[in-house]
């Protein structure tokens, strides 16, 4: 007879007799201990399935209970299955490729020495990366995904729960801050007091001032600091209308450009050899500022411009007078001028393609490079746009109605609204992560773009924050706090937060 799997599981009831047959009957004549075993356990193989599930039943009944801790110990491991084991491992990674999620891969990998080895697998680690949109350096012959991805994900870690703050008190005189720009070594601050000041970013320690400008700094931006190009160059303007070429590496001037006849209100470098500028006397000029001579000198606009951007040979401008321009940096000729807002133009980016302008009366429009029409008008924000960021098809937008908006330029389509700011938003700056933001309610908030959500207030509440900015692993908060100690005063700090803190 053959015995199905359900009649191999022990009785419900026990028998009222012994099923053990009479040839496991242990004989008195049986020499020692060895001897008794080995009979028994010759008798337990003649036995059929059912009597052998019999007598372990009654075996099982007479062990006390640390009998039958022993006996788990031996037969719990025995019923362990390492199914990944049992497979090919080309098959074992193939399944483990479908877990996400690093938490999940962490506590895998301590399962087992066999599980810990094939997590070690580098191709495993790769197609992390790439669900991750963690997008490696070139590699060399020792890159290790794993270890790229562990970096990279501790980052991104760090900025949802906080990283490391150094608190820079010292190193401001009175005045507010009009400018801002880092990199991994310096760090830049444009002060109305006539100053430049500049930083160590990794430690916060004041390096220099830089001191020339008789007014205001309005507007600064330097390039360079690669490592294939070490040396950086910074250019600042402001109320004394000269613009200052510094050798920012060395704090020294190089260069004073000479021409406007109002206060440099914006300007923009394309690199290290050509930049554009713009002047409340309502004109632009286009510099070489690696021989500190002018080049073009651009007349169109009838008031203040108060925007600009560049993008290759590309110049756009955006003005008091409600309108934009699009110029030809080789030539210095007008090619459109844009017309479409009634109220003053405050901000205006380009991406080569298309042009986004934000102005007093609360519309963004998006014009074409190439024939300067409208493509569309983005209505939402209900007073002044003067916060515009665009990367890649994305548009983000502040407004003084403390909104965020994302919109798609694709469809010209509002696809993220947030109500971020009790008050007007003055910074703002995205990846394709992470939006920053500050406003004149002195907060600075972190948001996840994706999910559309806050992630956490960035820092403590503040007077006025002045400035914000980021890249991948730091960003920098420019702020006005009160003196807990006596509320009337008031000082420049600056925030440098590190999410970068774990050596690779």
């Amino acid at each position: 007879m053959t015995l199905g799997q359900e009649d191999l599981s022990p009785p419900a009831t026990p028998p009222t007799h012994s099923p053990i047959p009479q040839h496991l009957e242990l004989q008195s004549s049986c020499a020692s201990e060895h001897d008794i075993l080995g009979h028994l356990k010759t008798s337990f193989h003649l036995l059929s399935p059912l009597e052998k599930q019999y007598f372990l039943y009654d075996i099982v009944n007479s062990c006390d209970n640390s009998q039958l801790a022993y006996l788990n110990s031996l037969i719990a491991p025995r019923l362990k299955v390492d199914f990944l084991k049992e497979l090919p491992p080309e098959i074992a990674l193939q399944i483990l490729s479908n877990v996400d999620q690093p938490l999940y891969l962490v506590r895998t990998a301590s399962v087992s020495k066999y599980w810990n080895s094939l997590l070690r697998d580098e191709s495993l680690w790769k197609n992390l990366c790439k669900k991750h949109n963690y997008i490696p350096p070139a590699e060399h012959p020792f890159f290790s995904y794993r270890d790229y991805f562990k970096h990279k994900y501790s980052i991104a870690s760090a900025w949802r729960k906080g990283g490391k703050v150094t608190t820079v008190n010292d190193g401001f005189s009175q005045g507010l801050v009009t400018s801002l720009q880092f990199d991994d070594k310096y760090t830049v601050v444009g002060c109305d007091n006539n100053s430049i000041e500049v930083f160590d970013t990794s430690t916060g320690k004041k390096l220099t001032t830089l001191e020339g400008h008789e007014g205001g700094v309005w507007a600064l931006q330097f390039k360079g600091g690669d490592k294939d190009d070490p040396e950086r160059v910074l250019l600042s303007g402001g109320c004394d209308r000269e613009v200052r070429v510094w050798d920012l590496n060395r704090g020294r001037l190089r260069y004073i450009l000479r021409g406007h006849t109002s206060t440099v209100r914006c300007l923009k470098m394309r690199d290290k050899n050509l930049a554009v500028t713009g002047s409340r006397d309502s004109s632009l000029r286009v510099w070489d500022i690696k021989r500190g001579v002018l080049l073009h000198v651009l007349l169109g606009h009838q008031a203040s411009v108060r925007c600009v951007d560049i993008h290759d040979d590309l110049i756009v401008s955006g003005s008091y007078d409600n309108t934009a321009r699009i110029w030809d940096i080789k030539t210095g000729r007008c090619k459109h001028v844009l017309v479409g807002h009634s109220a003053q133009i405050y901000t205006v980016v380009t991406n080569g393609t298309i042009i986004a302008t934000g102005a007093l009366d609360a519309h963004i429009r998006i014009w074409s490079v190439e024939t300067g029409e409208c493509l569309a008008i983005l209505h939402g924000h209900t007073s002044l746009v003067g916060q515009l960021q665009l990367l890649g098809n994305t548009l983000v937008s502040g407004g003084a109605d403390g909104c965020l908006r994302v919109w798609d330029m694709v469809t010209f389509e509002c696809v993220q609204q947030f109500s971020a700011h009790d008050n007007s938003i003055t910074c703002l700056q995205f990846d394709e992560n992470h939006i920053l933001s500050a406003a004149n309610d002195g907060k600075v908030k972190l948001w996840d773009i994706k999910r559309g959500c806050l992630v956490r207030n960035f820092t403590k509440q503040s007077k006025i924050v002045w400035k914000i900015q980021f890249n991948e692993s730091r960003a920098v908060v420019l702020m006005q706090r009160l003196n807990p100690t006596n509320p009337e005063e008031a000082a420049t700090v600056m925030e440098i937060h590190d999410f970068d803190t774990i050596d690779t």
